[in-house]
């Protein structure tokens, strides 16, 4: 369950503001419960007092309409403030000993004697990897008129700002396929400029590289496609990773250290 402990204190960080946030407020509430009867279309409204009323409580009267609202505000907030308690405290047993790779981990510490013996619930993400890396694809062939560039890993590519990034990746140890064929459907078959492979997301992610910004018709064309990733759901910031140039913003490492960062 890849990603889930990051979602899990997400959500315990949310639930404690909500919980900061209530304590802060001003709280000076009337005595009492709200009770409401409902019958023959009408609704009435009573303020109970345990010891001080009747078996209903006080009848309220709609000129009191301040005093309803204060009470039915009073016993919401005090529902919510239970209920994020007791989700905090559910979550942070949780969070105690649960990570993400904690199936992997029980496996690798199992020895190698014993690992060769066992067949693992799910693959390790070495093993996924591996197994991508093995998979054999055809790229996109070269024009005559392309440029004769060639990355450090001794790959052909057709830009300065494309062997920046394989160059980057291969100093790195991140595995890439370049220009790998996606097929995107109501668009057509593209090809990023990078192929990755997230230990996090143990799924693809892509990386296009947007190098002429500034030429209208390129950009329109980049837009387009990057409209019909998105058509079939791979959204930038979560498998989709954009870098731009124009001539006067180019990229550097910098740049492709931060879109990493989530993903490596």
């Amino acid at each position: 369950m890849q990603g889930l402990r990051k979602r899990l204190l997400g959500e315990m960080e949310h639930m404690k503001r909500l919980e900061r946030l209530m304590k802060e407020c001003p709280k000076d509430y009337p005595d009492g419960k709200l009770r409401i009867f409902a019958s023959g279309g009408r609704t009435q409204y009573y303020q109970y007092i345990p010891g001080e009323t009747g078996v209903h409580g006080r009848y309220i009267s709609k000129k009191e309409e301040q005093l309803i609202k204060l009470l039915a505000q009073k016993d919401y907030d005090g529902r919510v403030e239970k209920l994020l308690e007791k989700r905090i405290r559910q979550l942070g047993q949780i969070l105690k000993d649960y990570q993400d790779d904690e199936l992997e981990q029980l496996y690798f510490h199992m020895g190698k004697e014993r690992q060769a013996l066992i067949a693992p619930v799910e693959n390790t993400f070495e093993q996924l990897l591996e197994k991508w890396k093995q998979e054999a694809y055809e790229g996109k062939a070269f024009r005559e008129t392309d440029l004769l560039l060639y990355s450090e890993k001794g790959e052909r590519v057709r830009s300065k700002s494309e062997k920046i990034l394989a160059d980057y990746f291969f100093r790195n140890g991140i595995p890439y396929k370049y220009e790998k064929p996606l097929l995107l459907k109501g668009y057509g078959t593209v090809y990023p400029d990078f192929t990755l492979f997230s230990p996090k997301l143990r799924k693809e992610i892509y990386w296009e590289h947007e190098g002429r910004m500034d030429d209208p018709v390129y950009a329109r064309s980049a837009v387009k496609k990057i409209y019909g990733y998105e058509q079939n759901g791979i959204f930038e910031g979560e498998r989709l990773i954009l870098t731009y140039e124009t001539e006067d913003t180019v990229m550097n490492t910098r740049d492709i250290e931060r879109k990493l960062a989530q993903y490596y």
